[in-house]
């Protein structure tokens, strides 16, 4: 049996629970915001009395955990404004990649002050891949938490869908998207892409009582990954998960596999949400680096490392017993030469 090479940095076990630590933060912050934009309306309108007794009761409550913070809500508190789709953070103003494509292709002209807003989140895809749809996507935490619904429904003795479809697809979704928005002069991606659909529709509820048509359109897409494909829209429609996978291809920051490690038990592509192959190396310009593989596996045969391409197939994992076979019949075949 092959003794371990090496291992992965402790800390990269332990990035998906930050991953999860960060996404929860980013769906907290866009229920946050239209409540602080709420609250704001209320106190430059400076009419506390006319407000009804639940409005001032949500006045009270919001300058209570404001307060410690800012001491004039009515300027103070447009220091973060937005969404995922496109922001201001104290300042620095930053737009999702489809965003920007998406103002292009509807205003067939390029309008630099938006467009420069996106290229930090280019960069950081240029770097690190899709990092957005694993990392940041409101979307993808609702998602991730309706996958584990559908393990419990199998458990149950429910079947789900679990359909193979064109990875492709997403492609065609993206350029024909691109192409109603310059026909029709918007910004037609916006209304079928999550992420900016789970922004908006959460504003709705917060700050106009209800929800839109949007909300009826990801429902859809749930339903979706539950009974047609795990993660379907995500794998195989998204149109940013489309322009994240070709602006992430050449990644320098990707996954590899410690072969030396590995005992063949393909946790690893059990827990892939992306339906990816890590127990063949087969990582590709979809994954986007959400590190679960590395959390799942027994062995520490994961790891991150900087490299432009995906190592190619390196054989069955020494701690496997393929791999203990191979060697068995290696050495049969070695001692008979050698009593020849």
């Amino acid at each position: 049996m092959s003794v371990q090479a090496n291992k992965p940095l402790f800390i990269w076990r332990h990035l998906n629970k930050l991953r999860w630590l960060v996404m929860s933060l980013v769906f907290f912050m866009l229920i946050l915001l239209p409540m602080l934009h709420v609250y704001q309306t209320y106190v430059s309108a400076h009419a506390y009395d006319l407000l009804s007794p639940s409005e001032q009761n949500f006045y009270d409550f919001m300058e209570t955990i404001t307060a410690p913070f800012v001491s004039d809500p009515e300027n103070e508190l447009d220091a973060i404004k937005g969404t995922t789709w496109s922001g201001t953070f104290f300042g620095l103003k930053l737009s999702d990649p489809l965003a920007a494509a998406g103002q292009v292709a509807a205003s067939l002209k390029f309008y630099w002050p938006f467009v420069l807003t996106a290229l930090i989140p280019v960069a950081f895809t240029l770097v690190f891949g899709r990092f957005f749809c694993g990392w940041l996507c409101p979307a993808t935490f609702l998602y991730e938490l309706n996958t584990t619904l559908g393990v419990w429904l199998r458990k149950a003795g429910l079947r789900t869908g679990n359909r193979r479809l064109d990875p492709r697809l997403k492609y065609i979704v993206l350029v024909l998207g691109l192409l109603l928005s310059a026909v029709s002069g918007s910004i037609v991606l916006a209304a079928v892409y999550p992420p900016a659909v789970v922004g908006r529709e959460i504003y709705y509820a917060i700050a106009l009582g209800g929800f839109g048509v949007g909300a009826v359109f990801f429902v859809v897409t749930l339903l979706f990954d539950l009974l047609v494909a795990r993660r379907g829209f995500c794998r195989y429609l998204c149109p940013g998960g489309a322009l994240y996978s070709l602006l992430g291809r050449f990644r320098p920051i990707r996954i590899k596999r410690i072969v030396e490690n590995c005992n063949d038990c393909a946790k690893c592509n059990a827990v892939c949400e992306f339906g990816l192959d890590p127990l063949r190396d087969n990582f590709g310009m979809e994954c986007n680096n959400c590190s679960a593989c590395i959390a799942v596996c027994p062995t520490d045969a994961m790891t991150f490392v900087v490299r432009m391409q995906d190592f190619p197939y390196q054989g069955p994992g020494h701690l496997g017993r393929h791999y203990r076979r191979q060697q068995g019949k290696k050495q049969t075949i070695d001692d008979s030469d050698e009593k020849a």
